[in-house]
């Protein structure tokens, strides 16, 4: 039972599965970006159906829309994953963790080609593309982290419970936690 002077306990946060999901994501696009700039220079690899890996690269935004705009938007999704850091520390559900993981991976992943695979100069380089299905513009595993972890946030905030949910639940534990240590206490006293 808590009375009015009893500080609450906060829901704890998932910032090492957050940062543990943001390098995964980060080192597996990475590596895949490597493999497909060794590997796919000048061949192209049926996969399935319609789906190959053929490496283009990307100067523009996403659908390469916004070409020549490659510096401007490298700076943009730097802030944008330094606001998603931030978040991310405080983040309490373990879904919420891993999207917000997702997302920062993959835009660090893409930021970092925009920043380093250019010979113009710091931010001037292309992001590397390479899956495709030839009915939906190239894409690579970046893209998939920042995509799929934007609908996990979306799922995870629907289904997040309210402040006054999270109490309750909190109220409930520490009673039974409480109950559990009473109960405790008199079986040894007897």
């Amino acid at each position: 039972m808590t009375t009015a002077n009893a500080p609450t306990k906060a829901a704890p946060t998932h910032r090492v599965l957050f940062g543990a999901v943001a390098i995964g994501w980060l080192l597996a696009d990475q590596l895949s970006k490597s493999w497909a700039v060794s590997s796919l220079k000048n061949d192209t690899i049926d996969v399935v159906w319609t789906l190959r890996f053929q490496l283009t690269e990307n100067h523009g935004a996403s659908f390469s829309l916004g070409t020549g705009f490659g510096t401007w938007i490298g700076v943009l999704a730097l802030v944008v994953v330094g606001i998603l850091v931030w978040k991310g520390g405080s983040v309490r559900t373990r879904l919420g963790a891993v999207a917000l993981g997702m997302i920062v991976g993959g835009a660090l992943g893409n930021v970092l080609d925009r920043a380093f695979r250019g010979d113009a100069g710091f931010f001037q380089g292309g992001v590397v593309d390479f899956i495709d299905f030839q009915w939906w513009p190239v894409f690579n595993v970046a893209d998939i982290g920042v995509v799929c972890g934007a609908i996990l946030l979306v799922i995870s905030t629907l289904f997040a419970p309210t402040p006054q949910e999270q109490q309750q639940d909190d109220d409930t534990n520490a009673n039974d936690a409480s109950q559990a240590s009473t109960s405790t206490s008199t079986i040894e006293s007897n």
